[in-house]
């Protein structure tokens, strides 16, 4: 069965999905979605998802939407290698740690919310002060949560969902001219990132649609 991942390069939720997809090892092909364009928008995207947002994965039948959910529907679908460690303790952890950038730094930060804030008077330097607010609050916990709980990566010593979400917004953070330098381990697993075959393979340059 194929799998079709409805997407836009740059956008830190389909960032977050090819890089668990990657890490399970998974085959899947890619339809892009110009957020700038407002393809989102159209009759078509809608059908797949009603929100008009991406991502969006096609398959066996079924249309799933949202990041977090398609990235739990991963590691139960494929269980190996683990997105979630096994002990249902630790899950609530890590769970935790993901949301801290999927409900408390990305939404701030994604193009809808931007926009509105431009649409509000801000400049470049404004909108980069606006999203560099949230992403210094939001890094500042986890670095101590990675201190806490990390072995190399950010929970334990292999890669996982809390690095599906970090690494994508670390990426943001270089766009919006966040200083990383106050988070070293953050920037030692954005290192790591770097040369693993799984995350290298999801950044946005290397997408078919990047430009």
């Amino acid at each position: 069965m194929s799998m079709l991942l409805h997407g836009y390069w740059r956008s830190g939720t389909s960032y977050r999905t090819r890089i668990a997809l990657n890490l399970k090892g998974l085959t899947y092909e890619q339809a892009g979605v110009d957020l700038r364009a407002g393809e989102q928008r159209s009759d078509a995207f809608r059908a797949l998802n009603p929100q008009g947002l991406v991502p969006a994965i096609e398959f066996d039948g079924q249309v799933l939407t949202q990041s977090p959910a398609i990235l739990e529907w991963l590691d139960e679908r494929w269980p190996e290698p683990p997105l979630l460690p096994r002990d249902i303790g630790e899950r609530a952890v890590v769970r935790a740690m993901a949301a801290v950038i999927g409900c408390d730094i990305h939404p701030l930060n994604n193009l809808r919310v931007l926009k509105a804030v431009r649409d509000l008077g801000a400049d470049e330097a404004g909108t980069n002060a606006w999203a560099g607010r949230w992403i210094g609050a939001g890094f500042e916990a986890l670095e101590t949560l990675i201190g806490r709980h990390g072995g190399g990566w950010s929970y334990g010593d292999a890669p996982g969902l809390v690095d599906c979400y970090l690494i994508p917004q670390v990426y943001s953070a270089r766009r919006f001219a966040v200083d990383l330098s106050p988070w070293p381990q953050i920037g030692a697993i954005e290192a790591r990132a770097a040369e693993h075959p799984a995350f290298l393979a999801a950044h946005p340059d290397r997408q078919p649609d990047a430009d």
